[in-house]
């Protein structure tokens, strides 16, 4: 009776890999000591090394050999439970099973409207380190963010089931914590290499991408390279570039070098030619799920305001630049996503999305979306938010952080609408929800 009770604790184990193993090892200690017992069912598996099974196979037939050859009194059952434990305790010390992995890995691009924290690691200005940034995160620390609290990409983690991604430059980044995904953005970087060159020491995209191969290489070390490769074809990636281009690029001294170059629509055309690039060697990386969000309303944050505006209106320059740029990459998506035979790239309107608590604040609980929270100046538009800037004492009733970021509060409704909307004007081909139902099938 015994032996048929063990060869079933067995079937348990086998059928549903590591995790059955302490069910079933619980099992047989149980059915030496009080006889047969039953068990719930098993739901939960988890990769297993070929080590591993080949020593829990070795430990159990062992016991069967033993179950024949010990008597049945207390003293050998005993001896026998003793052996058992011994046995596992030496077999579970020579391997190492890795955490189960979170829901999918999350990989953040671009610059600081999802800049988690690289620059805190880079000799530069374009950082975020230092109060009264972070003052509502739940730390109430400065963390590198842009932000009073929260960013996108943390909204994004929670929508998704993770904790929130570590910057890449990070040195907590190792270990299991490389499985939950990666933030490689850094403020200040735009599509093109000379953006941002007053910051100097940035991550730029180029090197964000050669970051992320170098991240793989790292995973493939921790889990083997077909399970990184699965990793990061089912990963969500996140990319927010472009609108430094325009503001601190084209825009950034009169009679700049680029608009010297180019026209404002050729400029635009120019800017979706090489982001195409960049996204064509983030496919051959491996990502086969991208948010790529387009500008947002470049001409309507406090710092355009303050520089550009009479009695409150958004810079039509700026705005002019908007419109050009987002609907010629929503475009280039569609081509690209036909050339890949999939839906690879979903496109974010995040122009329209700021758009609404813009034109509309109140309808958002916002009561200005003209004034800054943190900043100096008209609008609190000039210069850097520091310790010694005006500061609000409610944050959530602007949608505006500093001169140029949104807050936290208007981070979580961009966020929602990245999942609820039901409207292509939002994102295209499809919303975050409709993609976790699609992909949790995957």
């Amino acid at each position: 009776m015994k032996v048929d009770i063990l060869h079933a604790c067995m079937a348990v184990e086998f059928s549903a890999d590591l995790m059955a193993l302490s069910y079933s090892t619980t099992c047989i200690i149980r059915l030496v000591l009080v006889g047969p017992v039953s068990f719930p069912p098993i739901h939960v598996h988890i990769h297993i090394y070929k080590k591993a099974i080949s020593s829990v196979v070795f430990i159990y037939t062992s016991v069967l050999g033993l179950l024949f050859t010990l008597s049945y009194s207390m003293a050998s059952s005993l001896i026998f439970i003793a052996w058992l434990i011994l046995a596992l305790v030496m077999t579970l010390g020579t391997f190492v099973v890795p955490q189960a992995e979170a829901a999918r890995a999350f990989f953040v691009f671009g610059d600081s409207l999802v800049d988690n924290g690289n620059n805190n690691y880079l000799a530069t200005t374009a950082r975020a380190d230092s109060p009264p940034y972070g003052i509502d995160y739940p730390t109430r620390r400065p963390t590198g963010r842009f932000s009073n609290g929260k960013n996108i990409p943390d909204f994004i983690s929670e929508q998704i089931g993770s904790e929130s991604t570590l910057p890449y430059l990070s040195p907590q980044l190792t270990g299991q914590r490389l499985l939950v995904g990666a933030n490689f953005a850094s403020a200040g970087i735009g599509i093109l290499n000379d953006t941002g060159i007053q910051f100097v020491n940035i991550i730029r995209m180029f090197r964000q991408l050669e970051y992320f191969q170098e991240y793989q290489n790292r995973v493939t070390a921790l889990i083997g390279a077909q399970r990184t490769k699965q990793l990061v074809n089912r990963a969500l990636v996140l990319i927010t570039v472009g609108g430094n281009d325009f503001v601190n690029n084209y825009y950034l001294v009169p009679f700049s070098a680029r608009s010297r170059q180019f026209s404002l629509p050729n400029y635009a055309k120019y800017l979706i030619s090489e982001y195409k690039k960049l996204l064509m060697r983030l496919y051959d990386l491996g990502a086969r799920r991208v948010l790529v969000t387009g500008t947002g309303p470049l001409g309507c944050v406090p710092a355009e305001l303050a520089q550009r505006s009479r009695n409150g209106e958004c810079s039509a320059e700026l705005q002019r630049a908007a419109s050009l740029f987002n609907p010629q990459l929503d475009q280039m998506l569609r081509q690209l996503n036909s050339q890949y035979g999939s839906d690879v790239f979903i496109g974010v309107n995040t122009r329209q999305m700021s758009n609404d608590f813009i034109t509309n604040p109140q309808a958002f609980g916002f009561t200005t979306s003209k004034v800054a929270c943190c900043g100096q100046g008209r609008y609190n538009g000039l210069g850097l938010c520091t310790p010694a800037s005006n500061l609000c004492p409610n944050r959530d009733l602007y949608a505006f952080w500093d001169p140029f970021h949104p807050s936290e509060k208007a981070n979580g409704i961009i966020v929602q609408q990245f999942m609820t909307s039901g409207s292509t004007k939002y994102m295209y081909p499809m919303n975050l929800s409709t993609i976790m139902a699609m992909d949790s099938n995957i």
